[in-house]
């Protein structure tokens, strides 16, 4: 079995593919999340850091696992963006959607929202599974990360909560081999860091050991759940 975390990057998707059994892992870029179904060895579980099933109504705060996720993240509640009501996909400028409870940064990653959207179905979401890195780093140190990832002291943090568990105890190695095959223009640190840590959160979805928020989770108009693992 392969597992993979996806995270957004500059340059399109970031993938870190980890055997569990065996502690084999990988990285690539793709870049289109299209590319992410053909990722070869093929993941049987992907956890991707990304809205999947979207209101096509506004609700305060967003979805429920969006609400439920900020709860669970006292301090750094603010990584928890509320996502478009689908029919705000692919709105242009800013101003266009601006008093329609969109914040700037979700705004920001709107593109990528639409491009995971228009590929999902409910039949792939034995698969794909919608994760958040805070929650996961939340789930790995005991406690919310307490420095930005964008930081120094937030990239240590993070790291040292990876060294914990297999296979990332050589996470800052993965680390320096990830600088020197990509630009940073094309994959962050704080992008890398995070598909490691969903790789790990879908190591916990194969194996039965994950949370889902909400429990009993809301269906969309497409048919798909609208939930966040850790």
């Amino acid at each position: 079995m392969w597992i993979a975390g996806i995270d957004g990057c500059p340059a399109g998707w970031v993938a870190v593919l980890v055997s569990p059994q065996t502690q084999e892992h990988t990285v690539r870029l793709c870049p289109n999340f299209s590319e992410v179904f053909g990722l070869r060895p093929k993941p049987d579980v992907i956890a991707v850091d990304i809205p999947i099933g979207l209101l096509d109504e506004r609700q305060v705060g967003g979805r429920e696992c969006d609400r439920l996720a900020r709860q669970r993240l006292p301090g750094r509640a603010s990584s928890v963006f509320s996502p478009p009501i689908r029919s705000l996909l692919g709105a242009t400028p800013y101003e266009q959607v601006r008093g329609q409870g969109l914040s700037i940064q979700a705004f920001g990653i709107s593109p990528k929202i639409q491009e995971v959207d228009q590929l999902m179905t409910p039949a792939l979401q034995p698969c794909v599974y919608e994760a958040h890195p805070e929650l996961a780093f939340r789930a790995l140190g005991g406690a919310p990360m307490q420095h930005n990832k964008k930081t120094k002291a937030g990239r240590e943090e993070r790291l040292r909560a990876l060294e914990q568990i297999e296979p990332f105890h050589a996470a800052r190695n993965m680390l320096d081999t990830v600088a020197t095959t990509y630009r940073r223009s094309q994959i962050g640190v704080d992008d890398f860091l995070d598909a490691c840590v969903l790789a790990w959160v879908a190591v916990r979805i194969a194996n039965g050991e994950a949370t889902c928020l909400p429990s009993e989770p809301p269906i969309d108009q497409k048919g798909l759940r609208m939930e966040m693992w850790y």
